[in-house]
């Protein structure tokens, strides 16, 4: 009885409501402990599903952001081919008639040569001469609303892209590379070139070695 009495000195002092007590406030601190670990479970499922939410939600995202580039691409790629088209159909309207225009133009190179054989003093030839000059004019008058320009060069520096060179000849007081006569008119659509005139042109006078 003594031995007992040494080995539990503070249970025999304390008095049954205290050991109650001291029981309920270790089921208490127990019950605490369980419901942290159940709240940390918990908390970690929620953030395992806000980490998905999150992955989802960048995978989305990207996808819109791909998905915009696509549409601006494929819109970039219909303005190209609405702006081509556009080009397209100016050019055909503009250079539709180019063979016709083309195939127009010796009539006017015969209705000019015409004019220039007839003899103006001859009154005979007179009214013959005014309708042929009536006729030349309607024709030049019809090309220049289809925008068909004749290139008269006389005069002027020679122009390889507009001017071609049948013969040179040397001028005195005459500056080198001029179009001094034309032989043939040149004609222009919608300023494009559809046929060079042909002129003569002026060259150097050549230099003495001898002096």
């Amino acid at each position: 009885m003594t031995t007992e009495s040494n080995e539990n000195p503070i249970n025999e002092n304390k008095t049954a409501e205290e050991i109650a007590a001291e029981e309920i406030i270790a089921q208490a601190e127990e019950q605490v402990e369980e419901q942290h670990e159940h709240a940390h479970e918990i908390l970690s499922e929620e953030q395992e599903k806000i980490n998905e939410l999150e992955l989802a939600l960048a995978a989305a995202q990207a996808t819109v952001a791909d998905q915009k580039d696509s549409v601006i691409r494929a819109k970039a790629e219909v303005d190209n081919v609405r702006r081509r088209s556009a080009q397209d159909v100016e050019k055909a309207r503009k250079f539709a008639l180019e063979k016709f225009a083309g195939d127009l133009l010796p009539v006017v190179d015969n209705l000019e040569r015409a004019i220039e054989s007839f003899d103006k003093e001859d009154e005979s030839q007179k009214a013959m001469l005014e309708g042929v000059e009536l006729t030349l004019q309607s024709f030049l008058s019809t090309l220049e609303k289809f925008d068909v320009k004749a290139v008269n060069p006389q005069d002027q520096p020679f122009n390889p892209e507009l001017h071609q060179a049948m013969s040179m000849q040397e001028v005195p007081g005459v500056a080198p590379n001029t179009v001094i006569a034309v032989m043939q008119k040149g004609y222009e659509l919608n300023g494009r070139l559809i046929r060079p005139a042909m002129v003569m042109v002026s060259k150097a006078a050549p230099v003495d070695t001898q002096a």
